[in-house]
């Protein structure tokens, strides 16, 4: 028990100190003394840039990437597959996409992206569920039936950015995943709409553990499984769309944290989502602090970063699922 609870400090003193970190680093520097004192006085003019134009930016990140973690943690439960990740099956790409078209054809409706988000990704999800499903979930067609998906969204997505052949900025920042000029309004969405699904994801954990059974047991034991299954899709769903409405796509992030936190934890889903929650939040944080100072002025999307680092992870999945299936 000692151990896990080091885990989660420390998981949470290295998401305090990158925050500080990126916090204190950029076209304006300040040392922790002069942001501290800033921020308690309110008289320290840099201080007052960073609070308005890198705080905001961080929490954002921060925000994203626990929703995303979490989400992916999510569906890995309900489709028992632990490739299962909202970016690789296609539900964050159908929540951009959904979200682009609807605010392309009525641009007076931009505040509503959010919302149109969650029903691009409900359609995603549904899409999978229902071409991947015989007599259960084959976890190989998942996949595969997901990576089409994806695909065809992304696809359709990014063709919004053209207009003939002229190349134009995107209308939309659900195909982008900087974080820069994030406001405190973002914030707000985010951490209203993400955190009520976070929130609600910590108590689905019991659930989630049971559903690890065969679906006869669980009946067995009392649990709804049909009920069970949309409660805890329409969740996950809500994260990976607010998720990508606010801060864009991202990939991986769902995969990578909770095959750590079940490395590290176990796959008790009562300690592996808000291990997500805070992994996810840490990953991220540290994507878009990488890609903001490595080649600065110049940014690397977070998207891009968290490619390289999780295609190779995807791989090494696969490679190992197949020794085990030998």
């Amino acid at each position: 028990m000692m151990k896990k609870t080091g885990v989660f400090v420390l998981t949470a003193a290295l998401l305090v100190a990158v925050a500080v970190f990126s916090a204190m680093t950029g076209s304006i520097r300040v040392s922790v003394g002069d942001l501290i004192a800033g921020l308690l006085s309110g008289a320290n003019e840099q201080v007052e840039i960073i609070k308005d134009l890198r705080f905001p930016r961080i929490l954002v990140s921060m925000l994203a990437g626990a929703a995303l973690a979490v989400s992916g943690a999510l569906l890995q439960a309900v489709m028992k597959n632990p490739l299962a990740e909202p970016g690789i099956i296609g539900i964050s790409a159908g929540a951009g996409f959904v979200s682009i078209t609807m605010v392309t054809i009525f641009p007076m409706l931009y505040f509503w992206s959010p919302l149109f988000s969650v029903l691009g990704g409900a359609f995603a999800c549904y899409l999978v569920y229902s071409l991947s499903w015989k007599t259960q979930l084959n976890p190989l067609r998942l996949i595969l039936v997901g990576i089409a998906i994806n695909a065809t969204f992304s696809g359709l997505g990014q063709s919004f950015n053209y207009r003939g052949s002229y190349a134009v900025t995107s209308v939309n920042q659900a195909v982008s995943s900087i974080f820069t000029m994030k406001t405190w309004e973002d914030v707000y969405i985010m951490a209203l709409f993400g955190g009520i699904g976070l929130f609600i994801a910590q108590w689905l954990g019991p659930w989630c553990n049971m559903l690890a059974f065969r679906d006869e047991t669980a009946r067995n034991l009392g649990l709804r499984v049909v009920r069970v299954r949309l409660v805890i899709s329409a969740v996950a769903v809500l994260l990976a769309s607010v998720a990508t409405a606010i801060g864009g796509l991202i990939m991986f992030v769902g995969l990578l944290v909770p095959h750590i936190g079940r490395t590290v934890l176990g796959t008790n889903f009562k300690l592996l989502l808000p291990f997500s929650a805070l992994g996810g939040a840490l990953l991220v944080l540290m994507a878009d602090t990488l890609g903001r100072t490595v080649l600065a002025p110049n940014e690397i999307p977070a998207s891009i970063i968290m490619a390289v680092i999780g295609g190779p992870f995807l791989i090494m999945m696969l490679k190992r699922s197949d020794r085990l299936n030998k």
